[in-house]
């Protein structure tokens, strides 16, 4: 099966986290035998080669070079709403995304298409499925449905590439229901995470001891881990309120913060009002090569995501989970759908500071129960929540996809 994949997040370079878990989708599906070739737009800032297991091709929209500044993460400011340069630019990318991908699509004739993002990738897909008869899935991964809603002219182009679709994967059913207003039939959709590489990030010790040194955190307190961008829709100011609970008091918990955002600063300041700031560690981003002995430094991962707006799951909870760690999550962004709770962790109502702070302290004060639930975790992660058992998922609907689509529009 050749599986044509349109995305404008994509890794530039090694260490790049643009659009990683398109990737690794797309290199599994093509390890699972598929054929598999990204449409993205070209980035000056591209080193990697584009031929090898995957190929990638790369469409220029406008010119010089310079002035490619639309994906790979430039256009977010806090998933609220699109800057004026993304407008700009924007009519250049449709125009020339379709005419680019139209004529590749003509000449390759892959069997689906799977666009990433609603907008602009699931429009632009769904031009070349309406007009060449190949069938459409798209995925909606992140703020797409206000990107949508951001202006009339957006509005219809989502409404369009939704009737389109074949198939529609949320990775949580908060961005399910957040497009279902744009017209998105609710039966074509699957619930479907992004996963995560079980063999990239395991149980290790190694360097950890050196990093709770290097961070100033006794022996005897437990690490709660916070991992994500520093905005509103990650509801760490709800774990920064549930250090301050009562209840924590006889529990000696140091939370590590790794990331930065908007909201880092009022986050800081939350901290020092609520006298919880000596019991706080704030990391900013991490490398890549770097993340894994956070992960190992834990005890466990707090997740307390909000629907300020909707989100998917955050990659941060399949990454500890694969070091073997229990994640406390909110009922929100997904989370009920990698965790289970009292096996693998604790699920707790979303914006509940008081009941976040009893599961906290739950954990804190039962290592056995710890390392019970972290090992419920890894296996999880090893015989369901893993790349290779997703990607089967993605090719099942696949192949019924092109059992159930009309012959082709044959080239003139």
């Amino acid at each position: 099966m050749h599986i044509g994949v349109l995305t404008h997040n994509y890794p530039r370079f090694v260490g790049d986290f643009s659009g990683t878990f398109v990737e690794a989708l797309c290199e599994e599906l093509a390890a699972q035998g598929q054929r598999v070739t990204v449409w993205a737009p070209y980035d000056p800032a591209y080193l990697r080669p584009l031929n090898g297991a995957v190929t990638l091709r790369l469409y220029r929209y406008i010119w010089p070079a310079s002035l490619h500044r639309l994906g790979y993460m430039r256009t977010m400011q806090s998933d609220l709403s699109l800057r004026l340069e993304a407008y700009a630019l924007s009519p250049a990318l449709f125009a020339r995304g379709i005419q680019a991908v139209w004529q590749d699509a003509r000449r390759l004739r892959p069997d689906v298409l799977h666009a990433h993002w609603l907008l602009p990738n699931g429009f632009i897909a769904a031009v070349v499925s309406r007009g060449l008869g190949i069938p459409l899935a798209i995925s909606v991964p992140g703020s797409d449905a206000q990107v949508a809603r951001s202006n009339p002219l957006f509005r219809a182009m989502a409404r369009f590439a939704l009737r389109q679709a074949t198939l529609l994967t949320a990775n949580s059913a908060e961005l399910r229901d957040a497009v279902l207003p744009l017209g998105a039939d609710l039966s074509r959709f699957d619930l479907i995470i992004y996963g995560t590489d079980p063999n990239a990030l395991t149980p290790n010790s190694e360097g950890v001891q050196a990093l709770r040194h290097r961070l100033g955190i006794d022996e005897n307190a437990s690490v709660a881990l916070c991992v994500g961008r520093m905005v509103a829709k990650k509801g760490f100011d709800v774990f920064i309120r549930a250090l301050a609970d009562p209840i924590l008091r006889t529990h000696p918990i140091v939370g590590v913060m790794v990331g930065d955002g908007d909201e880092n600063a009022a986050w800081q300041r939350l901290a020092q009002q609520l006298g919880v700031a000596s019991r706080l560690r704030w990391v900013g981003s991490v490398p890549k090569t770097e993340i894994g002995r956070y992960y190992n430094l834990a005890d466990f991962l707090v997740m307390p995501s909000v629907n300020r707006p909707a989100d998917g799951l955050n990659v941060c909870v399949l990454d500890a989970m694969s070091c073997a760690k229990p994640v406390i999550g909110s009922t929100a962004a997904g989370n009920p759908l990698a965790i289970v709770h009292g096996k693998t962790g604790l699920i707790v109502p979303e914006q509940d500071a008081a009941t976040l702070a009893a599961a906290m302290a739950l954990l804190a004060g039962n290592p056995g129960l710890r390392t019970q639930m972290g090992a419920a975790a890894r296996a999880r992660i090893e015989n369901e929540l893993g790349w290779p058992h997703l990607a089967q998922r993605y090719i099942a609907h696949f192949e019924r996809m092109m059992k159930s689509a009309p012959a082709p529009v044959a080239e003139a």
